[in-house]
């Protein structure tokens, strides 16, 4: 059972990697990293049922809720205001590294 709930874990993981790095806009973004962090959640599962790491097991996961729970709110911040500044949420409009468009 604790090799079906990684495997599946593990293949949700490939799904938002591949689907963060084919994204075209930041909202495409925005859900793989949030399938990403689901399969982080998904994989803390198996360490509850071990009685001698329970304790551990609570402390990454709430570790894993709060910077989670940041992640959002930053990716949340980044595309308002991106859209404000730029009235598109594609990525192919953002500049890295200063460079001018």
């Amino acid at each position: 059972m604790i090799a079906v709930v990684l495997v599946a874990s593990a293949l949700i993981l490939l799904v938002g990697y591949l689907m963060a790095i084919s994204s075209k806009d930041l909202v495409r973004l925005l859900i793989s990293l949030e399938l990403m962090f689901g399969a982080v959640f998904l994989a803390l599962f198996p360490l509850f049922s071990i009685p001698e790491i329970t304790a551990t097991a609570f402390g990454i996961a709430v570790l894993a809720i709060f910077t989670s729970g940041g992640e959002l709110m930053i990716l949340i911040t980044s595309l308002i205001v991106l859209d404000k500044q730029i009235r598109s949420i594609s990525t192919d409009e953002i500049t890295a590294g200063g460079d001018e468009a």
